[in-house]
């Protein structure tokens, strides 16, 4: 019999107006540290945004808290059963947007956003003939995995997002649009973005590609490879009904590899796929100008699995 698992991963986020987003970043950092959870939260005038780890009670109690809070009241938890924590410390930081588009008519979605779809409308659109279906995610979290037929943004960052729509989309706005994301946060805005742009039926998965894959009768179909999350998990699975299919390849010798490592040289950093095998021989660089570079940390004894952005 398996023992159940003493830790939980919540993923969250709200749009709402917060007054003074830096005296409440302070402290909300000092609620989380007594509470003892650990994780990623993002705090600005339009919202919060955040992935935390804890113990059930933990994370109970921080849910409790915030929806005791009118603010927050209705906010929902996407939560994931994990085995310890996926954070080594707690970070809460004021930003100016706690999804950064960068335009200067910014999208609100409490005014203008994509229709949701629940797991099992977005499943049956999927299916559709006539729909344009678009990762909202940055092409190294689409390389990892994503939807069917669904278009790959050339993009690194969301706020490359509307140059890439105007210069790709254009000529689609009446087509039927389905957007997705990790947990639905950047969809609100890049669905928004979209409307305002002139594109006429625009839809998003609602509670993104995290709540697709914990639906019980989706299941998490149609999705390819694996999902990629901010934290030391990096990646987790989605598509329970049909199995993972594997399809990244390793950089070096081109089978199939979803393992993800960071460039050993700190003045390149990237992250890409690495099997097990190239790692040694390749020094855990991207290039071979990489593995000779002067500041290069590798060490043989470590894995590239425990390399992560994070260090």
């Amino acid at each position: 019999m398996n023992n159940p698992k003493q830790f939980r991963v919540l993923l969250y986020y709200k749009y709402v107006t917060i007054e003074d987003p830096k005296a409440y970043a302070e402290l909300h950092l000092a609620f989380c540290r007594a509470l003892g959870v650990r994780g990623r939260i993002l705090i600005a005038e339009e919202g919060i945004n955040g992935t935390i780890s804890g113990t059930i009670d933990q994370c109970d109690a921080y849910m409790h808290a915030m929806h005791m809070d009118p603010r927050f009241a209705d906010m929902v938890f996407k939560c994931d059963e994990v085995d310890d924590h996926v954070f080594k410390k707690i970070f809460v930081r004021h930003r100016d947007e706690i999804v950064t588009l960068g335009l200067e008519d910014d999208v609100d979605p409490n005014e203008v956003t994509g229709k949701h779809l629940d797991p099992e409308e977005f499943f049956k659109e999927l299916q559709g003939d006539d729909v344009i279906i678009i990762d909202a995610r940055n092409d190294y979290e689409y390389d990892l995995g994503h939807f069917r037929n669904a278009i790959r943004p050339d993009v690194r960052t969301f706020k490359e997002f509307p140059q890439w729509v105007r210069e790709n989309l254009a000529e689609h706005k009446e087509k039927k649009i389905l957007a997705y994301c990790t947990g639905g946060i950047r969809c609100e805005k890049f669905t928004g973005f979209l409307l305002k742009e002139g594109f006429s039926d625009v839809s998003q998965l609602h509670g993104g590609i995290i709540r697709y894959s914990q639906d019980p009768d989706v299941q998490g179909k149609l999705f390819d490879g694996r999902c990629y999350v901010f934290d030391e998990r990096v990646s987790v699975p989605v598509n329970h009904a049909d199995g993972e299919k594997i399809v990244s390849h390793c950089r070096h010798c081109g089978r199939p590899s979803d393992r993800y490592v960071n460039c050993a040289n700190l003045d390149c950093d990237i992250q890409f796929f690495c099997c097990e095998e190239c790692e040694h021989p390749q020094r855990r660089s991207c290039s071979k100008e990489c593995a000779e570079a002067a500041r290069h940390e590798y060490s043989p004894e470590i894995s590239g699995s425990d390399y992560s952005f994070y260090r």
